[in-house]
């Protein structure tokens, strides 16, 4: 046998036994008559000593890093231990070695602390998985694997494969489109997810079905975003939106519990978008920290619902053109930060004018601990506007008023990220530290003015809340003038919709879906389809609709950024084993790639040479 033992399996209990290891050269270290070895495999590193006789033979066959080796020997008490290793306290005496494969020089060390850069790692990558720092990142995206899997199973979900190969059904992202060589003209699209699938399972009477499963977007590519990424996708029958909560609760809590040993207790708050918008500015907030977004002036389509939270006169009568000319203007209280020089004020202000943020400038006002305000619009404002604001922020004496005026989009997106920002400079975002939270009730629908129609946030498969139905099914979707939107019935439909966030991040989302023929062909026409494109692309789904469909819902759990999270990493490169980089391509293979003329011709396609 190649091996009795791993390279992480023995400790001091073993002195004395004759043992074989096998693996890779980590490290060599030559002192006068002997040589120390670490010889690395999955599981550990080993020392091994090699004594005078040996030593002479290592002299007329080398080895060198990442030789492929065979040890045998006898395990013994080291004299110079290293207690950060499993295994620091034994070393294997070798009695006989085999050099099984030899090694090229490795283009970059294999250690956490490589020398390789990302390029060059990622086409070599089967070199870099084998740094400990990577396989500890499978090792987490396995064990999350494991945990979601036995609290499935053990919750009665049944793990059912879908097709890859399906027709394509542009909705929202770009599909990866497959030629068909036996259908010529013709194409498969890779999913971006199993939903129609999964809604059909529930038809088939597949009450609780799963998947951990690949998906695939032809989107630009970011730090959490690949052309193929994996879901824990589910889906259930007969279920309220409270039901698919605790259930899926229990599968989150069960991860932490399992991966992290985090008994996560506490109750999940849920909040709804409306509120996640007007006190963070965005709808995956990170609640980890307080300091809320004060709304000091909104447009008046914009959460008609509120009230605003400053006397419109503290900022009117100002004179402050910059305010006056305003949509909104939005405001954090940063504790702690009276004390901000004028270089650290001028270096916010430039951060916020980055393309990214995309604002004019900043405005600041210092609430100084003896009482004291300051500000940077001090001749446009009193003392007594300034406490006005102050108060209205909710400020205290030694806090920093940060004040972004603007249109209300980009206003909202740049004060959300001002706030993160400021959290994190403030040490306020630290990774051991996990907040959950639901978001409910989104918009059913967004207005897309360049299109003149309806788009749905999520899918067209998610249900409008119970109350909003009857506005679903009794108004037009037909809007004559654009500008007027906003009044609109559509435009306050809510939608039986959830999103999971964990620290700022969404992890998952999903929906009660449609599951009358009725109700999902007005979605469609509200979404602008016709009847005869809707039976075009969802006619077998309209079809299976008519034959006893259950009521049903779901959610679908982004597995690499949930890796990525409790790994403590911004990238989900870094937990998938053979990623693509930022232009989409697979570098190791160098994919994608041509093909030659007779799989073209095989294929019944012509390859247009660019115009420029």
């Amino acid at each position: 046998m190649y091996r009795t033992h791993t390279c992480g399996a023995l400790n001091i209990q073993d002195t004395g036994k004759e043992v074989t290891l096998a693996g890779w050269v980590q490290t060599i270290r030559k002192f006068g008559a002997i040589t120390f070895v670490d010889l690395r495999d999955r599981y550990g590193i080993t020392q091994l000593l090699f004594g005078e006789a040996l030593n002479r033979e290592l002299e007329m066959h080398p080895i060198g890093r990442e030789y492929v080796l065979q040890a045998k020997g006898v395990v013994s008490e080291r004299s110079n231990k290293n207690l950060n290793l499993p295994t620091g306290e034994i070393e294997v005496n070798v009695t006989s070695f085999t050099i099984l494969n030899a090694s090229a020089t490795p283009p970059f060390t294999i250690q956490d602390d490589t020398d390789g850069g990302d390029d060059l790692r990622m086409k070599y990558r089967y070199l870099d998985l084998r740094r400990n720092m990577v396989k500890r990142n499978l090792e987490l995206r396995y064990a999350v694997s494991r945990s979601a899997r036995n609290y499935l199973h053990e919750n009665g979900f049944m793990d059912i494969e879908t097709p890859f190969l399906i027709k394509s059904t542009p909705e929202g992202a770009r599909d990866f489109v497959v030629p068909s060589r036996m259908n010529t003209g013709q194409f498969y699209a890779l999913p971006q997810s199993p939903q129609t699938f999964k809604q059909l399972l529930m038809v088939s009477g597949y009450d609780r079905y799963y998947q951990i499963v690949k998906c695939f977007r032809d989107e630009d590519l970011r730090a959490d975003r690949q052309p193929e990424f994996t879901q824990i996708d589910c889906e259930m029958s007969f279920v309220e939106q409270k039901d698919i909560l605790d259930m899926f609760e229990g599968l989150i809590k069960r991860i932490f519990k399992d991966v992290k040993g985090i008994d996560y207790t506490a109750a999940i708050e849920k909040i709804s978008w409306d509120d996640a918008m007007w006190h963070y500015g965005n709808d995956k907030p990170d609640t980890r920290f307080n300091m809320q977004v004060a709304n000091l002036k909104v447009p008046p389509h914009v959460f008609s619902d509120r009230r605003h939270t400053i006397p419109q006169t503290a900022i009117g009568a100002s004179g402050f053109k910059v305010f006056q000319d305003a949509e909104t203007i939005l405001a954090i209280a940063v504790p702690g930060c009276s004390a901000y020089s004028r270089k650290q004020t001028d270096e916010l202000t430039e951060w916020v004018k980055r393309p990214q943020i995309g604002m004019k400038g900043l405005v600041f006002i210092k609430y100084d601990t003896d009482g004291s305000i300051k500000s940077s619009i001090d001749k446009f404002f009193s003392p007594e506007q300034l406490k006005v604001i102050a108060d209205a922020v909710k400020a205290r004496p030694s806090d920093l008023i940060l004040i972004l005026a603007g249109d209300e989009e980009r206003t909202r997106k740049a004060v959300s990220e001002l706030r993160l920002e400021m959290g994190k400079r403030l040490g306020l975002r630290k990774e051991n530290e996990f907040r959950l939270l639901w978001v409910l009730d989104f918009p059913l629908f967004e207005y897309d003015a360049d299109q003149n129609r309806w788009v749905a946030r999520h899918h067209p498969f998610t249900s409008p809340k119970p109350s909003d139905i009857d506005t679903m099914i009794h108004h037009s979707p037909v809007i004559k003038d654009p500008a007027k939107y906003l009044e609109h019935p559509y435009a306050v439909i809510k939608a039986n919709a959830y999103d999971m966030v964990l620290n700022g991040n969404e992890i998952g989302g999903g929906s009660i879906r449609i599951f009358q023929r009725d109700l999902q062909e007005k979605m469609f026409s509200a979404l602008g389809m016709s009847k005869e494109e809707a039976q075009y692309k969802f006619g077998f789904l309209l079809g299976a609709f008519e034959y006893g469909a259950p009521p049903h819902g779901g959610i679908a759990f982004g597995f690499d950024r949930l890796c990525a999270i409790l790994g403590g990493s911004e990238s989900i490169r870094d937990f998938i084993a053979f990623p693509k980089n930022n232009s989409g391509r697979d570098v190791m293979l160098d994919a994608p790639a041509t093909i030659d003329e007779h799989q073209l011709a095989e294929l019944s396609i012509g390859i247009r040479k660019e115009i420029k």
